[in-house]
């Protein structure tokens, strides 16, 4: 395989994952001694697959990063098998910062809408990372260092597409009957919970029912409304869902 092709399906599947998982564990330096501090934060991603994560400025994290900005998130893809080191894993490395993006915001309140009752506190950021490198664990033996350049999605009208989102997600608001349809069209797991869009990138489109997330990945990017309902008839296969109302 070319070298070049590898490292981007590497970084492909890495990002999958991480776009698939709603949480993480973040791992900062403590600031009087050094020593190495993680714990569960919940995270969304921004188009081009950055982690974004809502924190407190009282956190232990907030105060470590004011010294070092370095951090890892660590994202777990193994529960439920019998054995979870033969799951996938990925460790993104890199910068954080503070994000005003509203975009940013957006999408993370929309993966977490119970964080909207705080997130408009003075003492609360979010943040999003500079990715550095990335570590991936797919399984025994599969083992890859991934440059922060090859793990992202690049692509020119992120712009354009914050609105294309926003179109999709509030056309499929209270049409449960079209959402059952389309999930039992791809065969996702519980197709009986009310799943709902809460976001949607050229890659695919992350879905919540509960506490439960969901990731619909579609067959190759999308740049425009028409490619996203596109890749979704693709999914969907047969079912009978009235496209033209969602456009």
């Amino acid at each position: 395989m070319n070298l070049s092709l590898q490292k981007i399906t590497i970084g492909t599947a890495a990002r999958t994952l991480v776009r698939g998982c709603d949480n993480a564990v973040l791992s900062t330096g403590q600031t009087d001694n050094g020593w190495p501090y993680g714990s569960l934060v919940m995270t969304a991603c921004d188009y081009e697959g950055r982690p974004i994560m809502l924190l407190s400025d009282l956190a232990e994290h907030s105060k470590n990063l004011k010294q070092d900005t370095r951090v890892s998130l660590v994202f777990d893809a193994t529960d439920g098998l019998e054995d979870r080191l033969t799951g996938a894993r990925v460790t993104v490395m890199g910068r954080a910062a503070v994000t005003n993006e509203l975009v940013n915001r957006r999408r993370y309140l929309a993966r977490h809408p119970s964080a909207a009752a705080y997130a408009d506190f003075d003492d609360f950021n979010f943040y999003t990372l500079e990715v550095i490198k990335v570590h991936q664990v797919a399984g025994f033996g599969r083992i890859d260092w991934i440059p922060g350049a090859d793990f992202l999605y690049q692509n020119s009208s992120f712009g354009e597409f914050a609105a294309i989102e926003v179109q999709i997600v509030e056309n499929f608001k209270d049409r449960s009957l079209d959402m059952k349809l389309l999930c039992s069209g791809i065969t996702l797991a519980g197709i009986d919970d009310d799943w709902e869009f809460t976001g949607v990138d050229p890659e695919g489109c992350d879905l919540r029912a509960g506490g439960r997330v969901g990731r619909l990945k579609f067959n190759k990017p999308v740049n425009d409304v028409v490619g996203v309902l596109d890749a979704l008839k693709n999914l969907a296969g047969g079912t009978s869902i009235d496209w033209a109302k969602l456009t």
